[in-house]
């Protein structure tokens, strides 16, 4: 229970956040299809698509596609690392511009991982380097503003239900980043996302969830902030190497 608790000391992000100056309030559809290549006991390619589009509109928001190589030590210890490219649309989904903005990551985490009678908790510690194409006169230039940033989340995944074959359980986690960079001032902190759904295993390989995501984001002028509800729809699928032993 009192990792439950730990959950509250993000709690002053997200009251910061509606206590800035000006906040902009959205909400927004995620689409993920994540597949997991197994490779054998150890090792495994993890690969995803995240489509996110705006409610109203239904502009499309943000495109964001990640590939990374993954190791489990034991039980208790994973990591990971890999690439990411991202297409951030305008933010504003009234907008009329055309401007697409591309970004580059380099990514790694470790997750740690413990059972605490019903319930299974994930520590994931994550940095990545971050290549954002600069923006110069609402047009691209053709350099990148780089940044460094830091993201923990805590997850905990209750079973609800378990047949032969199929799954039930519940999972809720909260995330929060941070960011370093010389020309951040005033928005070291960068979002708290709060996130609570459903998992429906129709087998070992498949898997479907749908949650509700809370999501605030600093902007860079340090006052502004997004409020965002966010309706997220996953599609996790297994697919074991036939020559992983």
């Amino acid at each position: 229970m009192r990792y439950f608790l730990f959950l509250l000391l993000f709690l002053p992000f997200a009251v910061r956040a509606q206590s800035g100056r000006n906040v902009t309030h959205q909400q927004l559809v995620w689409t993920r299809y994540q597949n997991q290549l197994q490779l054998g006991s150890r090792w495994a390619i993890q690969s995803e698509v995240d489509m996110r589009r705006f409610v109203y509109h239904y502009k499309m928001h943000h495109l964001v596609m990640r590939s990374q190589g993954r190791y489990t030590f034991n039980s208790q210890v994973e990591a990971g690392a890999g690439l990411v490219y991202t297409r951030q649309y305008p933010q504003d989904s009234r907008s009329v511009s055309e401007l697409v903005v591309p970004e580059f990551r380099v990514q790694a985490d470790v997750t740690l991982k413990q059972a605490t009678g019903q319930v299974n908790l994930q520590h994931r510690y994550l940095v990545e380097q971050r290549f954002v194409r600069r923006v110069v006169a609402d047009a691209l230039a053709s350099d990148y503003v780089t940044s460094t940033r830091f993201r923990y989340r805590l997850q905990a995944e209750v079973p609800l239900w378990k047949g032969e074959k199929q799954s039930f359980r519940a999972t809720i986690h909260d995330e929060v980043m941070v960011q370093t960079r010389e020309a951040v001032k005033r928005n070291i902190f960068d979002q708290n996302r709060i996130y609570a759904g459903l998992r429906w295993g129709v087998s070992p390989k498949l898997a479907f969830e749908l949650g509700y995501l809370k999501w605030y984001q600093q902007r860079s002028s340090g006052d502004d902030f997004y409020s965002r509800d966010i309706l997220r729809f996953s599609i996790l699928h297994k697919v074991q190497f036939s020559g992983a032993k």
